[in-house]
């Protein structure tokens, strides 16, 4: 199995417990805070990632970090102290990143990235939004990018589908075309 796999179930398992016994936004946040000081502090980091050091070491280090972070939810002190039993805080990030996709599912809510060849004016974003919200049934929250290689148009990447409206996509269909025809 994947690491993304196993994040995935590690979050969707988090969601199910955090909505039954608490609030999901505010494990996200303290999962989040956590992350960040395993990013920011690198010997914090590797000490709780590095397979050498032993799991009840880990365990032991944990229980200081989490108990100077204030007041933490059961859930989220339960979920980081698994991952260090299991030594899988290597994962965190994955795991955050899935568990807030989840959230956004559960509210209805899809992301969707727009690129485009050129910065779009604030008036042009919302437009799209509409149209994306529209076409999807749901709440769109839009992230938009800029790759000048699209020569014009846009790329739109909602979930694992993508819609390329692009010139330089358009181009590419119309080679590939004329070259299957001759």
């Amino acid at each position: 199995m994947t690491n993304r796999a196993v994040a995935t179930r590690y979050a969707r398992a988090l969601l199910d417990v955090s909505q039954q016994d608490t609030d999901p936004q505010r494990v996200e946040r303290e999962v989040s805070i956590f992350a960040e000081l395993m990013a920011s502090n690198a010997n914090l980091g590797n000490s709780l990632i590095n397979p050498c050091i032993p799991p009840d070491r880990k365990r032991a280090l944990m229980t200081k970090v989490v108990a100077r972070m204030g007041d933490v939810l059961p859930v989220t002190r339960r979920l980081l102290m698994l991952l260090a039993d299991r030594d899988r805080l290597s994962l965190l990030e994955d795991i955050l990143s899935a568990y807030r996709e989840a959230i956004m599912a559960l509210r209805g809510v899809v992301r969707a990235q727009v690129t485009t060849s050129s910065e779009l004016p604030q008036a042009r974003v919302e437009a799209i939004t509409k149209t994306l919200e529209d076409a999807t049934g749901k709440k769109v929250q839009v992230e938009t990018g800029v790759d000048p290689a699209i020569l014009g148009g846009m790329v739109t990447r909602i979930g694992s589908t993508i819609y390329d409206g692009s010139v330089a996509g358009h181009l590419g269909r119309l080679r590939r075309r004329f070259l299957s025809e001759r």
